[in-house]
């Protein structure tokens, strides 16, 4: 089934529909957009756009994998 609710003429987002900020690096673990590039991007220049996506596998990196859950977190 095609989503017609994303599809524009302009630059496509990054988003992969799997929404959720990390909490250290405070990235979308999903498209690696901070939540300002977020809630900018409807907004954004194609040049902008064009920016923060040539950017995006760099921050890949950033995101470390959470092992534990709520009982390693409260040993922080």
């Amino acid at each position: 089934m095609k989503d017609d609710i994303w599809t524009r003429d302009e630059i496509e987002s990054p988003c992969v529909k799997i929404c959720v900020v990390h909490p250290e690096s405070r990235l979308c673990t999903g498209c690696l957009r901070t939540m300002d590039e977020i809630g900018a991007w409807s907004k954004m220049t194609p040049e902008a756009r064009r920016a923060v996506m040539a950017e995006l596998p760099s921050r890949a990196g950033q995101l470390t994998k959470r092992r534990g859950g709520r009982a390693a977190r409260l040993l922080r």
